[in-house]
């Protein structure tokens, strides 16, 4: 098997560059991140607060579906 080439070092010695090196997290990711973090934050703000993505009182039955007044 034939070794990568090696490049000379600025301070003399010889070393083997990879072929494919790691560039990192792709850009995509990191904001798929941010808007996911961004949505559970919220819903959890929303949740504690009492508030819901529906509006206040949202979960209440109409009275046309039988809920009985209090």
């Amino acid at each position: 098997m034939a070794e990568p080439p090696a490049y000379p070092d600025p301070s003399g010695h010889t070393r083997l560059e990879p072929e494919h090196a790691a560039t990192g997290t792709p850009r995509w990711v990191k904001l798929f991140g941010i808007v996911a973090l961004t949505l559970v934050l919220l819903f959890g703000i929303l949740h504690l607060t009492g508030n819901s993505l529906g509006g206040p009182g949202s979960h209440a039955l109409p009275r046309e579906h039988g809920a009985q007044p209090r």
